[in-house]
């Protein structure tokens, strides 16, 4: 089963500067009508400010009266009694006798709020700083641009990806949904043609978004990876070994790789080679997404060998599955049990008869491997035919 990743990235700091140097000092409010003030402080970025404290004033800045502490969202509230003050704001580090920006007469009424904000991107604010300050501020606008740009970028990913996980359950859904739109008389031919118009839409619709998502962000792995997945699905093998081959040899060079993210693509191509004949190829991929990923290595060996069993290859098959049973640590996992039943079918083929009896003769590994699948799931999928090929062999069945 295919996982899902995120992608993310974060914007660039801003700073700010003291520009007026006018002693404060705090002082207890007295009773008297009120009003209230509200308001949003904006760093000369543009961005919110994400902290500090906005107070009041009215002997223009000498004193300090009634602070409100700025949010994350650099949003600012509070309560104070009616008449006209100073409006101050200070960052958390701003030194004792300074001030980042004040506004000058701002009145509260009282029984009303009003709105005021700190904005410091005004050229007002602008024109007060020092050559150097005005430098920064445009270096930091630039990050910020570029950041929020590739930030764009990533949120326009995300929500392909968030689209193309859907696909798949789509996919995995298939004959569910068209069970439902054809009924229950519907002929197997036509329930197949259903399932595969479905599948064939969701892979082509997975092609497409990657496709152009590879072009816009063409070094990150994961959207190569899935648009192997869905090139794969369209049997375009080439392409998919290519898309594939690319998001290992992008994700193994990355400063800190995804490991799952090399297994999946090592799963993918794995399952193309699997499905053309190219045996070796194909367990060298699976061998390779079990060390990549050894917190998955059971799903990629057991998807291994459900993949050789449905090319009925019954050598390839047999191989893949005590390979991924002795992977398991725990023997007794009823998620094993399948691994039995493809062994067994896979060595079954090896039987004979025996001209006496007429009885089929099975492999003693065969066997064995029927009497740990019943062991392992009793009232199993395949519980029944195991049980019928076992007493057809003249094996006692528990």
């Amino acid at each position: 089963m295919k996982r899902t990743f995120t992608l993310w990235l974060g914007i660039a700091a801003v700073a700010l500067w003291a520009l007026a140097f006018v002693p404060v000092h705090a002082q207890q409010a007295s009773a008297a009508k009120t009003g209230k003030i509200h308001g949003q402080v904006i760093n000369p970025t543009g961005q919110p400010q994400a902290s500090g404290t906005v107070s009041l004033s009215t002997d223009g800045g000498a004193t300090l009266k009634y602070n409100f502490p700025v949010d994350e969202s650099g949003n600012f509230s509070g309560e104070a009694p009616e008449g006209v003050y100073m409006i101050i704001y200070r960052a958390a580090d701003t030194p004792v006798g300074k001030m980042v920006d004040d506004i000058r007469g701002v009145k509260i009424v009282a029984g009303q709020d009003t709105e005021q904000n700190l904005d410091m991107s005004r050229q007002e604010y602008i024109d007060k700083m020092t050559p150097e300050q005005k430098k920064q501020l445009e270096d930091l606008k630039k990050q910020n641009a570029d950041a929020l740009k590739a930030n764009a970028l990533i949120n326009k990913l995300n929500a392909d990806l968030k689209t193309i996980t859907q696909d798949k359950r789509d996919i995995d859904g298939a004959i569910s949904t068209a069970q439902q739109s054809l009924g229950a008389s519907a002929s197997k031919a036509d329930l197949a043609n259903k399932v595969a118009e479905i599948k064939t839409a969701k892979y082509n619709d997975i092609v497409s978004l990657m496709s152009k998502d590879t072009t816009l962000k063409p070094d990150e792995a994961l959207l190569w990876d899935q648009l192997g997945y869905g090139q794969a699905g369209l049997g375009k093998y080439d392409d998919a070994i290519t898309a594939y081959k690319k998001a290992v040899e992008l994700e193994s060079a990355a400063k800190k790789p995804r490991m799952a993210v090399v297994g999946q693509a090592q799963e993918g191509l794995g399952e193309i080679y699997a499905r053309t004949g190219k045996v070796p190829e194909a367990n060298a991929a699976f061998d390779a997404a079990a060390k990549a990923d050894p917190s998955n290595a059971l799903l990629y060996l057991r998807n291994q060998a459900i993949i050789f069993f449905q090319q009925n290859n019954a050598t390839a098959q047999v191989a893949a599955a005590d390979t991924a049973i002795k992977s398991d640590t725990n023997q007794s996992d009823p998620n094993l049990a399948v691994l039995y039943y493809i062994k067994g079918q896979g060595l079954v083929q090896n039987a004979t008869i025996d001209p006496k009896t007429q009885r089929i003769v099975l492999p003693a590994d065969c066997t064995d491997a029927y009497q740990k699948y019943l062991q392992l799931a009793p009232h199993g999928q395949f519980a029944a035919e195991v049980m019928g090929i076992l007493q057809q062999a003249g094996v006692k069945t528990k």
